[in-house]
Formats: structure tokens, C-alpha cells, sequence
């Protein structure tokens, strides 16, 4: 089991979700977090390294894309990497996917 850590920017993204009007969007995004806790190679998740983000812990440390939603126009994605500590992941954006 992994601890959550999040950038300001991400924990600001997860709140203003909590109270938005799409309360379904939320419970994936939970779902989603959820499973990242437990498990990062979850196939749920279907987690692959993303290469436009650079890991703030480590220079040559992956970062990691992970699905919150799938086979949704403008589905959303978790952005994380493992960090600071060996026990940690840390939550760097939830976004729509990029294009």
C-alpha cells in the first residue's frame, strides 16, 4: 500500500471535482486513486510512462499516466510518480488527456 502525496495544483484539481456537478467524474477519480494506492500496475488503470512531464524527485525518474476514465471524450488521466519517499506516490496533475 502506497502513500498519496499531491502537488497543490493536482489536490486543487481532486477538490474542485469533489464539488463540481459531475459527481460520476469524481467517484472515478477516487476509483482511480483507489487502485493506484493498492496497486500501480493495476490493469484497471492501464498505467504506461508519460514522457512530457519530468519527475521532481528524481532527473531520470518516469513519470506515469494512469486512467481514470476510459473511452470518454476528454477522459480524464492521473499523472503521478513514485516519491519522495520509497513509500509514496506522488499525484502531479488530473487532467484531460492530452492530445
Amino acid at each position: 500500500m502506497f502513500d498519496l502525496q499531491w502537488t497543490d495544483a493536482a489536490l486543487e484539481v481532486y477538490r474542485s471535482l469533489e464539488k463540481s456537478s459531475r459527481p460520476g467524474l469524481f467517484k472515478q477519480v477516487q476509483k482511480a486513486l483507489k487502485f493506484l494506492k493498492q496497486n500501480p500496475r493495476h490493469p484497471g488503470l492501464e498505467t504506461h510512462p508519460f514522457h512530457s512531464l519530468e519527475n521532481p524527485f528524481k532527473k531520470d525518474g518516469k513519470v506515469f499516466e494512469a486512467y481514470a476514465q476510459n473511452n470518454t471524450p476528454g477522459a480524464h488521466r492521473i499523472f503521478w510518480c513514485y516519491g519522495p519517499g520509497s513509500n509514496d506516490i506522488t499525484i502531479l496533475a488530473i487532467t484531460k488527456h492530452p492530445k
